[in-house]
């Protein structure tokens, strides 16, 4: 028998041509050998036909308003959020307590525009370079009320949010608007004020809460209720709050959403990811802009 030749009942595996098989994938049909077939429902399938199906199956899987997936636990991102902003808490207490003194990391890690160091001839700040302040100083919070008050904050608007948006969308909305809310101190707030806190990031959640109800048609006189409340006691005198933060925090937390929700179907994560990039280089440019007029 020559190389060619079949075996009387048997046809060519269609991946692999030189060999017999009598097996054919239940989906399209085609022959195809043992190292070919995948257990399927009813018989087997080719690796081709498998992977339509899933493809198939993932564009048919329900999907949350903004394209996300749906999830059983949707409080998984918000409480990985809130647990990092309580680590770092502890953490700044314990270096108080250890000796190591609790204003030595605010000093090297809370948003600041433009200053000379405490004891140093030496500059510091956002200016100089040290743009991850933007985003580790949203992670910071020296008051018990204070953390107490945005993890709170954060607790009540995260679960409704990261169960419409989805996990990546949610936490990218999060950390945006963390670095909005900085970004609107550096360019509004005293140079060689120290500011830390989740407020940016909260008020942006509260931005995209009201976007997504008006979305939804739902009552919004709750929400805008409390983020009236909110607004009033951020220009209250005396409380020395960063209102900076909790406006630019709410504007682009409101605005991503908007992109988020209101984004065509087809191509819509593209089109969300655009709207991502387009705010952080809004943002960029701001620090940028302020950088040179500072040095």
């Amino acid at each position: 028998m020559t190389q060619h030749e079949r075996q009387p009942g048997l046809s060519a595996c269609f991946r692999h041509p030189e060999r017999d098989t009598g097996i054919h994938c239940t989906r399209c049909e085609r022959p195809i050998c043992p190292d070919c077939m995948i257990d399927a429902a009813v018989g087997y399938q080719c690796p081709e036909c498998v992977r339509q199906g899933a493809a198939e199956q993932a564009a048919t899987q329900p999907r949350t308003i903004a394209g996300g997936r749906l999830r059983t636990d949707t409080r998984l991102v918000t409480l990985c959020l809130i647990g990092v902003n309580l680590a770092v808490f502890v953490g700044l207490k314990a270096s108080e307590y250890l000796g190591g003194g609790e204003f030595g990391l605010i000093r090297d890690f809370a948003m600041l525009g433009y200053a000379w160091a405490p004891g140093s001839p030496e500059l510091m700040g956002v200016a100089t370079g040290e743009w991850y302040r933007l985003l580790t100083s949203a992670f910071m919070h020296q008051a018990i009320f204070h953390i107490a008050f945005n993890m709170f904050a954060l607790w009540f608007l995260g679960p409704n949010l990261e169960a419409a948006l989805g996990r990546g969308r949610f936490l990218a909305l999060y950390l945006i608007s963390a670095l909005a809310g900085s970004t609107a101190s550096f360019a509004l707030a005293a140079q060689n004020q120290f500011s830390l806190g989740a407020s940016g990031a909260v008020f942006g959640l509260f931005g995209a809460l009201a976007v997504l109800l008006r979305k939804l048609r739902y009552d919004m006189r709750p929400v805008l209720v409390l983020l009236a409340v909110n607004l009033v006691i951020t220009f209250l005198p005396g409380l020395n709050i960063a209102w900076q933060a909790h406006l630019g925090g709410l504007v682009a937390g409101a605005a991503i959403a908007y992109g988020m929700v209101h984004a065509p179907r087809r191509n819509r994560t593209a089109y969300q990811v655009g709207v991502c990039v387009l705010v952080l280089l809004v943002l960029v440019g701001v620090c940028v802009a302020r950088t040179l007029q500072l040095t």
